[in-house]
């Protein structure tokens, strides 16, 4: 059965200029919005449409709204929050060259630590996770589902839950990056020697031995992508 697309809403659509105004310069970094009857008309929507998406961008840090006062774009690279890194994540045309490797460089901190919370609480449910990939589908995609599939577990069974809000905010780039990154075989043979190695360390409950290698393959990772 073919699945429809779902039809956005007004402020999700104004809410789409505005971004792509804002990203391409046209409202510029510490420039001031034009005032919301001209705004409106300009991007083709109703004022208290408009106000909705105003507040929601202003919600994740493109905007700084105060009363009385007129709408100023923030910087968002300095004043921004998790709502605009989500949000960049998913415009790949609005990335910056080095957008990804910093994702990754992040990932090199993250993903050591909420390895070794999730090992020492739950080593037999990774194991027994990990023990489905001993015969992977040798394609991209499956690689893609199962990367996905052990981060997303280690994330759940760590003690920090801010581990998998972060990871759950990249989820459609992660797929996106995942492909990309599985289609070289040697990437593929990488990851599944990954698999092996941590299924072994989730068998004998060596969290530690699970921190160093996951942050010595994630090193290797980034390395790979730049």
């Amino acid at each position: 059965m073919n699945k429809w697309k779902p039809i956005q809403k007004p402020a999700e659509i104004a809410e789409q200029r505005l971004l792509d105004a804002i990203l391409s310069g046209r409202f510029a970094v510490n420039s001031y919005l034009p005032g919301e009857r001209d705004l409106a008309a300009q991007i083709g929507v109703t004022r208290p449409t408009l106000r909705e998406a105003l507040q929601r961008l202003a919600r994740d840090g493109w905007l700084d709204i105060q009363h009385g006062k007129p709408t100023r774009v923030r910087d968002y690279w300095l004043e921004g929050s998790m709502g605009v890194l989500s949000t960049l994540a998913q415009m790949p045309a609005q990335q910056t060259p080095d957008f990804v490797s910093h994702l990754l460089e992040i990932r090199v901190l993250l993903a050591p630590a909420y390895t070794r919370q999730a090992m020492e609480s739950s080593a037999a449910e990774i194991a027994a996770l990990l023990a489905k990939f001993e015969s992977i589908e040798d394609t991209p995609t499956a690689f893609s589902d199962a990367d996905w599939e052990v981060h997303h577990l280690l994330t759940l069974r760590a003690a920090n839950p801010i581990f998998r809000l972060l990871l759950n905010s990249f989820q459609g780039m992660y797929h996106v990056m995942a492909e990309h990154y599985f289609v070289t075989a040697e990437n593929r043979e990488r990851s599944r020697a990954y698999y092996t190695e941590l299924l072994a360390c989730a068998k004998k409950n060596a969290y530690l031995k699970a921190e160093t290698l996951t942050r010595d393959v994630m090193n290797e990772s980034l390395a790979q992508w730049k």
